[in-house]
């Protein structure tokens, strides 16, 4: 017997068994939670859950922005940036700005100490910040290479839960989810921090 006949039998099975119960079939209410926002999300929460993470939050005004994004960096820190990033952020830095009409090569992205970059929304339910590609995000080699990420979040960019994230997003986007640091376990599980994108990730929330 095939894999595809194996599992027609089986879910026929099913149906068969579940018809002979009686119960009456349930009915799930599939909206969720997809009202629209009436105010800003829940900052709060989303600086909480981004922390537990073990990633560093930073709660800072709009000014403090630059002098927050160099104390982050050791003195000569190398960045590099989406073209489109407000150039004020990394003032008085060393900085290499990625343009799509002339990327940077991965082995310049591999060399830089930070990647600086604004982003979609983040989502206080799970603190999970959001890339799509849009204004001063890049492209995703941009944040998945370097190792430390610095992501600037503003309050009004914060939702409170993944459906109202969705309801937000463009599908047709790339879109990227980053929850805390790159990380992942062995079968004994023990962590590994950047496997498959930055060690550190510094969330710098606006307002």
């Amino acid at each position: 017997m095939s894999n595809g006949d194996a599992k027609t039998a089986i879910l026929q099975r099913i149906r068969a068994a579940l018809a002979e119960s009686g119960a009456a079939p349930l009915a799930l209410d599939r909206r969720y939670d997809r009202r629209p926002l009436r105010g800003p999300g829940d900052v709060d929460r989303f600086t909480e859950t981004v922390d537990e993470y073990r990633a560093r939050v930073h709660r800072i005004d709009e000014p403090d922005i630059a002098a927050t994004i160099a104390g982050l960096l050791a003195p000569g820190g190398h960045v590099v940036a989406p073209a489109d990033l407000p150039r004020w952020w990394v003032d008085g830095l060393e900085v290499a700005f990625d343009d799509p009409a002339d990327p940077l090569p991965i082995e310049r992205l591999d060399e830089v100490d930070a990647v600086v970059t604004g982003c979609a929304l983040g989502i206080a339910a799970t603190g999970t910040i959001v890339l799509d590609g849009g204004t001063a995000q890049g492209r995703r080699a941009l944040t998945l290479v370097p190792d430390h990420h610095i992501c600037v979040v503003r309050a009004d960019q914060v939702v409170d839960t993944v459906p109202q994230g969705f309801a937000a997003l463009d599908p047709r986007r790339p879109l990227t989810f980053i929850s805390g640091p790159s990380a992942t376990s062995d079968i004994e599980l023990n962590r590994v921090e950047g496997v498959h994108g930055p060690r550190t990730l510094d969330v710098l929330v606006i307002g």
